[in-house]
């Protein structure tokens, strides 16, 4: 396994260093301390669990740290990533406990002397304020011990990742050959056979059009929607602040205590209970930014399980400073199949589109077999470009993977490459050329990313060995935190 991780020293460390989070930043170093514990939920390292509990406090923590509210910590896709984080922890604290590394004194206070906030406690006469020490660690929770326990376990890391990745990555001729490559030029000549060109060749009977549309119902259905009512919250520019502040409090508290009806708060704050029909999953068309039912947060709480099924009212969402919204669900109307009779004009234009691609299609493989016996006949195609896979022009995807990929032994060559909705191209390419000039910028860019691939490339070897030898299992999926009315 050494062998193939053995390399890419520079690189990989900056790859680690997407993952590692410092602990005495992220995390809290009495984390690693007790990475051990016995309870158990979400993934087990080597027998050893990670809780759903430590990924909500983990979230928690670095929602405060970055600035963020709670609601980012509680958003899935966040937790979601520090579980992940934490997984990284765990397995390379495996790896560290596995190859038994240690950390000698003088290196654990070389590294000690690199953290901003032990420098700032060195008196101007260069003696270290120990009593300042030992409060800042009481600060954040912290003993001595555990303190150089973390910070010794930050060491074992880049040690472990010193003693894996002795070379550099990438040698410059390989760069120069991919670049080389990308620069190679083809002069390539189009023949499109697009189902537009066919449509008049078509002509679906009734019995066609009624077939279509029965096994493909699905693409008839009219969308959900909903009627909501909804009310809204403003500041007065002349209202005092803390005036203000009581009124949306009252609002946030009155819309979720009395979920059933936004008529007591209402009533209360004397606002207007306002109606829309119409609402979808994507929202309210044809009104401006600044509406309350354009809002994202307000949509998706309308749409959600307490809002939509048992019509409580969704929680105050603040849609701009000052502006506080809530709404509920009045009817909710399910996605229908519209009758043939409403649609057969879409039903006629995708059957006639369909049958058109095909003859495309057809054409475009007959032309190709004429082309294979006459490679010489290039009537119909179109005025001739050069293309790189640097100046691809307008070729894209597969198309620019076979025309770069063509035989310079074998020329003119013809390439069929299919258009999914539009028909199929055939291209010829009749001659290639090398690049006249280097750009030394383009170059560089190059060499770099290949760099960063092999070095990703290498960590995710590295880490999927010691994610099987510490026998990584997953219990359970992380889940939604559970929300209240409306979210």
């Amino acid at each position: 396994m050494f062998d193939t991780v053995r390399k890419h020293q520079k690189l990989l460390q900056l790859v680690l260093m997407l993952f590692i989070v410092p602990s005495f930043a992220m995390f809290g170093i009495s984390s690693y301390s007790s990475f051990m514990d016995k309870e158990t939920d979400l993934v087990k390292i080597n027998g050893k669990p990670i809780t759903a509990q430590e990924v909500d406090n983990a979230a928690k923590r670095q929602a405060e740290r970055v600035g963020g509210n709670l609601q980012i910590a509680q958003s899935l896709q966040f937790r979601q990533a520090i579980l992940n984080e934490l997984l990284q922890q765990r397995i390379l604290g495996f790896a560290v406990n596995d190859l038994r590394l240690q950390v000698g004194k003088d290196a654990l206070v070389k590294s000690l002397q690199n953290i901003p906030q032990i420098r700032a406690l060195y008196k101007p006469d260069g003696t270290f304020d120990d009593v300042r020490f030992k409060q800042l660690l009481a600060n954040n929770g912290l003993n001595e011990e555990q303190f150089y326990a973390g910070q010794a376990f930050d060491l074992k890391i880049s040690q472990l990742v010193n003693s894996v990745a002795r070379t550099e990555i990438g040698s410059p001729k390989l760069s120069e050959i991919i670049s080389t490559l990308y620069e190679t030029e083809r002069q390539v000549q189009a023949l499109p056979f697009e189902a537009k060109s066919f449509l008049a060749k078509v002509n679906p009977s009734q019995e066609e059009l009624q077939n279509f549309y029965n096994a493909n119902a699905s693409l008839f259905e009219s969308p959900e929607f909903i009627d909501v009512e909804y009310i809204v919250l403003k500041a007065d520019p002349k209202e005092d602040a803390k005036v203000f502040s009581e009124k949306a409090d009252q609002f946030a508290n009155m819309t979720y205590d009395q979920s059933d009806s936004l008529k007591p708060v209402a009533e209360k704050l004397k606002l207007n209970i306002q109606s829309q029909k119409g609402v979808t999953r994507s929202g309210l068309g044809g009104v401006s930014r600044d509406h309350p039912l354009a809002n994202p947060k307000v949509i998706q709480s309308l749409f959600g399980d307490e809002a939509l099924k048992n019509k409580r009212n969704i929680e105050a969402v603040q849609t701009a400073p000052g502006v506080f919204v809530s709404a509920r669900v009045v009817i909710f109307h399910p996605a229908q199949t519209l009758p043939f009779k409403d649609v057969a004009g879409e039903v006629k234009r995708q059957v006639s589109q369909r049958a058109a691609e095909k003859l495309a299609v057809a054409a475009a493989s007959e032309r190709y077999a004429e082309l294979q016996k006459d490679p010489k006949n290039a009537t119909g195609f179109g005025s001739a470009v050069w293309v790189s896979r640097n100046k691809p022009a307008n070729l894209v995807g597969s198309a620019l993977d076979d025309v770069m990929s063509t035989n310079p032994d074998k020329l003119p060559a013809y390439i069929s490459v299919s258009n999914p909705g539009v028909g199929a191209t055939l291209y010829r390419v009749d001659q290639i050329r090398q690049p006249t000039g280097v750009d030394a910028k383009v170059h560089k860019a190059q060499s770099q990313q290949i760099q960063a691939l092999a070095a990703q490339s290498e960590f995710a070897g590295f880490m999927a060995y010691w994610r099987d030898t510490a026998k990584v299992k997953t219990i359970n999926p992380l889940k939604p935190p559970s929300t209240g009315a409306g979210s």
